[in-house]
This record gives C-alpha cells, sequence and structure tokens, in this order.
C-alpha cells in the first residue's frame, strides 16, 4: 500500500478536460477581441490610404472600401504641386518641428538639472508652483498668448508659431527631473571635486547617462509638434505660415466632393509619424514603460 501510494503521489496531475477546454474558450475570447480591437483601428487609416490612391472616378462609382484599380498617384501630384500650398505647408511643419523640438530639449534640460541638482532658495516651491501650471487647461491660455504674440508683432509668422511652446514644458522638466534625481550622486560630486562646473556636469555626465528618458521627451514632442491644430489655427491665416493639420482641415472643408484628395492629404500628414514609429519603435516601447512608471 505504500508503494502504491507513492506511485500515485509521483504521477502528475493532469487537469480536467473541462478545464483545458475552457482556458481554450477564454484564450480564443481575448484573441477575437484583439482583433476586433485592431480592426476598428487600422481600417480607418487602411480606408485613407487606399482612397489616397484611387482616382476620382472609381471613387465615385465604387466608394473606399474598393480596391484601387489602378493605383495612381495623381492625387499626390495635384496636391503638391497644385495651388493649394500643401507643400509650403508640409515644410512649415517639418521646420516648425525642428525648432520646437531642440527648444523643448535645450531649455527643459537645463530647467530640469537646476531643479535636481542646483540648491537655492525656494527651489521646491518655485517647482511645485511651475508644476501646478499642468492643472490648467492649455485652451485657457489660447487668448493671452494670442494677445501677446499680436502685441509682438508676431501674428502669422513663424516665430509666433514656435515661441509660446520653445522654451519647455512642466510636464518635460518634471519628467527629467525626476530621472535626473536617481542618478548617483557620488558620479556627481567626483566630477565637482575635480573642478567640473554646473555646465561641464550636465552636459559630459547627466545628460549622457539619461539618454532613454531624453528620447523619451523628444518622440513625445515630435508627435505632439507634428499634431497641433488649435495654436497655429488661431495665429496664422492664409496659406504662408499654414501647418499641415490646418491644411487638411481646410481642405476636408473646400473640396468635400473630393474624397481622394483630402484622403492623399491625411496620408501625407500620416507618413512621417510612421517612418518615426518604424526607426524608434524600441525607443517608443520603452519610453511607454518609463512615462508609466514616473
Amino acid at each position: 500500500m505504500t508503494s502504491r501510494s507513492s506511485e500515485r503521489l509521483r504521477m502528475p496531475v493532469r487537469s480536467p478536460p473541462a478545464r483545458a477546454s475552457r482556458r481554450a474558450l477564454t484564450a480564443l475570447g481575448v484573441y477575437a477581441l484583439l482583433l476586433v480591437g485592431a480592426a476598428v483601428t487600422l481600417l480607418p487609416f487602411a480606408f485613407s490610404v487606399m482612397t489616397a490612391f484611387t482616382t476620382p472616378t472609381q471613387f465615385a462609382q465604387e466608394g473606399a472600401v474598393s480596391l484601387p484599380n489602378p493605383a495612381t498617384l495623381g492625387n499626390f501630384g495635384e496636391l503638391l504641386g497644385g495651388a493649394f500650398g500643401f507643400g509650403r505647408s508640409l515644410g512649415v511643419t517639418l521646420a516648425m518641428t525642428a525648432v520646437l523640438l531642440v527648444g523643448q530639449l535645450c531649455f527643459s534640460i537645463m530647467a530640469a538639472y537646476a531643479f535636481a541638482r542646483i540648491e537655492f532658495p525656494g527651489r521646491s516651491i518655485l517647482f511645485w508652483t511651475y508644476l501646478s501650471s499642468l492643472m490648467v487647461p492649455a485652451v485657457v491660455l489660447v487668448i493671452p498668448l494670442y494677445l501677446m504674440m499680436v502685441q509682438l508683432g508676431l501674428r502669422n509668422t513663424f516665430w509666433g508659431l514656435v515661441l509660446p511652446f520653445m522654451f519647455g514644458s512642466p510636464y518635460a522638466v518634471f519628467l527629467l527631473r525626476e530621472y535626473f534625481r536617481g542618478i548617483p550622486r557620488d558620479l556627481v560630486d567626483a566630477a565637482r571635486i575635480d573642478g567640473a562646473g554646473h555646465f561641464r556636469i550636465m552636459t559630459g555626465i547627466v545628460v549622457p547617462l539619461s539618454r532613454p528618458i531624453i528620447v523619451t521627451l523628444a518622440l513625445i514632442t515630435v508627435v505632439t509638434a507634428w499634431n497641433s491644430f488649435l495654436w497655429p489655427l488661431v495665429v496664422t491665416t492664409g496659406k504662408t505660415w499654414g501647418v499641415i493639420t490646418v491644411a487638411t482641415a481646410s481642405l476636408q472643408s473646400q473640396y468635400t466632393s473630393n474624397w481622394t484628395l483630402v484622403m492623399a492629404a491625411t496620408t501625407l500628414a500620416l507618413v512621417p509619424l510612421v517612418i518615426v514609429f518604424l526607426i524608434f519603435q524600441k525607443h517608443i516601447v520603452r519610453s511607454i514603460t518609463i512615462t508609466g512608471f514616473k
């Protein structure tokens, strides 16, 4: 009896068939929900791209569900080479994104280093007061910023687009400050003993050790600047300094019957962000992790 009971104890315990089938059905249900969610998310982009390569005649006859037959680049040629000014809007958006990226990174890094590593009276009060501006909705600041740009003579100019947002942001400063505070103080003290000043410590030690969070901030800044709509709509008029989001919105209001042209514009607006995602997808996943834990 003892040997038989020991053999029974050694035998692996198998789950009942009902439990295995229940797990399989649960897994199938989860995957089905994920597929439905992916389809709902991706199908609008697929329809946009398909319509962008469809001729206006085929779209009028068959709609957006049909595949382009034949595929054409005429919509993109008309959009970029015609009188729509879309090519200029694309260039303005690229320049605005580049200036905002450089300004946000430079000024946010300097401010975050000051709050994290430099002792001065009222540092905590000043930081938390600055951070509390995150509670203010961005829409509330549109009118004061607009009046300031008018008084400075910067309305409908490139600097009117970028000036209010190139000197850092509370979110960026907070994100960088928390990461800078996690850098070992021994490294900073050793550099200070060697005679390094704050600028050398920031550029030679803190910034190289903070590449993950800086890449995270750069990606967030690029996506935010590229998709900005409200402020460019308010501060600019006409096609001279119009950005790609405003140009696409104007196409939707002026050419509602020519959806192939509108979808070509949305596809062009989408392509740079897709390229950024393909190049920096590992950093994007890491940025989601970092921002989630921070």
